[in-house]
């Protein structure tokens, strides 16, 4: 019986490594390797050819002390995630409170707010594009029935990245679903309970919505701003970074160190810098959440 036990679990181990074996093969080569021969790059000026050579910590060094669009890019993009990060959150929740009424046709709001997540991003981004048009748009033609001017959104250096931060948080949908299934997992006795101790709908929300709802705020939280900081396509599309380098973004630094200037090597460096970026604040947002998250356990 014992021998027969064996068998079959080293049968089911053997199947177990067959099934994971494509998952496997794929993070081996797609995302271990690029990874570690990342690592490597960062020590070389290595171009798009494979040719280089070892320069030690010269591309770390050239980041902090000789490059200025490292720290304009750099603070263009903390602009962009402590300004979009608050405010996705806080219209996720605002949205997901509606769409957790129990009302007629519900479903279809649900997926309305859901669908420009899932819309393909250079359709939509160079439809916000004809939206911020300073002539003909959408926004500022809305403006000026009201004898408004609008701003030329997308060529004056104050509106730039505001426009981007408005058209990032469109496509909020899925942070929006998944507030809404937090909201749904709490029990509706608690709200029940509340009621007939007279607490009016702004103490449920506060003293029994909130504290509960924190653990989905807190992963929505942690995401958008990995998310964040990897902002690139919708300034890469809509105005290459300009005006003036006020919506050149990290990841579009990145891109053109690789690919426009052909310096791998300086590319993979700041591609680096930017993930020790963002494991330093997620662990400070980590370490904090103790404080703020309630977990009902």
């Amino acid at each position: 019986m014992k021998a027969r036990n064996n068998r079959i679990a080293n049968r089911e181990e053997k199947q177990f490594f067959l099934f994971i074996s494509p998952w496997l093969l794929g993070f081996l080569i797609f995302t271990l390797y690029p990874m570690g021969y990342s690592i490597f790059l960062v020590f070389t000026d290595m171009d798009m050819t494979g040719s280089g050579q070892f320069v030690g910590l010269d591309n770390i060094i050239r980041a902090f002390t000789q490059d200025p669009l490292f720290y304009r890019s750099l603070l263009n993009t903390l602009y962009f995630v402590l300004v979009s990060v608050p405010a996705s959150l806080l219209m996720s929740f605002l949205i997901a409170l509606l769409l957790n009424q129990k009302i007629k046709g519900v479903g279809f709001f649900r997926t309305s707010f859901y669908i420009p997540y899932i819309t393909s991003g250079v359709a939509v981004t160079l439809l916000w594009g004809w939206i911020f048009n300073a002539q003909f748009g959408f926004i500022n033609y809305f403006l000026s029935l009201f004898g408004i001017t609008g701003p030329n959104w997308l060529s004056d250096t104050k509106w730039a990245m505001p426009a981007i931060i408005i058209m990032g948080i469109w496509t909020i949908g899925n942070s929006i679903i998944i507030t809404l299934a937090g909201l749904q997992d709490i029990p509706e006795a608690l709200y029940e309970s509340a009621e007939i101790d007279g607490a009016s709908s702004f103490v449920k929300i506060t003293q029994i919505t909130l504290p509960l709802i924190t653990p989905t705020l807190y992963f929505n939280l942690v995401m958008g701003i990995i998310g964040g900081f990897q902002i690139f396509m919708q300034p890469y599309i809509l105005t290459e970074g300009g005006p003036s380098y006020s919506t050149y973004t990290y990841m579009m630094h990145i891109y053109n160190s690789g690919f426009k200037y052909n310096e791998m090597g300086y590319a993979s460096t700041l591609a680096w810098l930017l993930f020790v970026v963002i494991m330093i604040i997620t662990l400070i947002v980590n370490r904090t959440s103790r404080h703020w998250v309630y977990y009902d356990n």
